[in-house]
């Protein structure tokens, strides 16, 4: 409603994981970089977790654009199903051809993609989003999975990313070789204070808004109060925020303008002056 009058090409403030978006804050570069390390180096199975609305899909969907084209990737978005769904998903989204759906048949299709992958001199990477609702078996067929390797080096880079009760899953006893197998570590926490300006900025940028638009320091310190940093809720609160001001014809997004978005997003909020 609001892209005229503000001059957006398309909505700044979507809570979709669109990696056009993608914000450079120091937790997420420093994630990156996990990522890069542990599929570059063939570390096997690298995990990063986060908390609700941390922009975990939006990195992993960022990764795959910026990886080598050396790299082969998977990304499972949803993994709420079998063990032997899983495999089928991965083997699918990887461009694998098979006949049989037996298990065994499976994991020999995979096997012998990575073998001829590894003698291109290719990697290949699978990124699991949601792997905190993975059940044990699922976990294990993963593990399993990650044995696949050269005498040098993993021929499968698995990534998974969730959220923080991932970790707690995998203190379980049933998954100490999983756990043991995990090379590479990251959580992400919220954006810091002094960066909800500058990830305002970026977003309302790459959706070209009008120069006039601004919000208010006022209103980023309300933001940051109402979010602690969440990226999501500071989309949900911008974007109703916008909406108020393009009701009212305005171009100066403040304090006021954020209180009111947040009793409608029912997030709590004081202003004190």
């Amino acid at each position: 409603m609001y892209n005229d009058f503000y001059k957006f090409k398309e909505a700044p403030f979507n809570i979709t994981s669109d990696p056009d978006f993608f914000f450079s804050s120091s937790r997420h570069e420093e994630a990156f970089s996990h990522l890069l390390y542990g599929i570059s180096l063939r570390k096997g199975i690298i995990v990063i977790t986060g908390e609700i609305g941390t922009g975990k899909t939006t990195l992993c969907r960022t990764l795959l654009n910026r990886l080598d084209k050396t790299v082969k990737t998977a990304l499972i978005l949803n993994p709420n199903f079998s063990d032997l769904q899983l495999l089928q998903m991965i083997i699918n989204d990887l461009g694998i051809r098979y006949t049989k759906k037996t298990k065994l048949d499976l994991v020999g299709a995979i096997t012998l993609f990575l073998t001829e992958e590894s003698a291109k001199g290719h990697n290949v990477a699978v990124i699991i989003d949601e792997c905190q609702n993975l059940n044990i078996r699922q976990l294990e067929q993963i593990r399993l999975l990650s044995n696949l390797e050269t005498e040098k080096e993993k021929l499968l880079q698995i990534i998974l990313v969730g959220q923080p009760e991932l970790t707690e899953k995998l203190k379980n006893p049933a998954l100490r070789q999983l756990t043991q197998r995990v090379t590479v570590r990251y959580h992400i926490l919220p954006l810091q204070k002094n960066e909800i300006g500058d990830y305002i900025n970026h977003r309302l940028k790459v959706a070209g808004a009008s120069p006039k638009l601004q919000f208010t320091q006022e209103a980023i310190d309300a933001i940051y109060t109402i979010s602690q940093g969440t990226p999501r809720i500071i989309n949900i609160l911008c974007d109703r925020a916008l909406l108020a001001g393009f009701s009212r014809e305005m171009f100066a997004i403040d304090h006021s303008l954020i209180q009111e978005s947040a009793k409608e997003t029912q997030y709590t909020y004081e202003y004190h002056s």
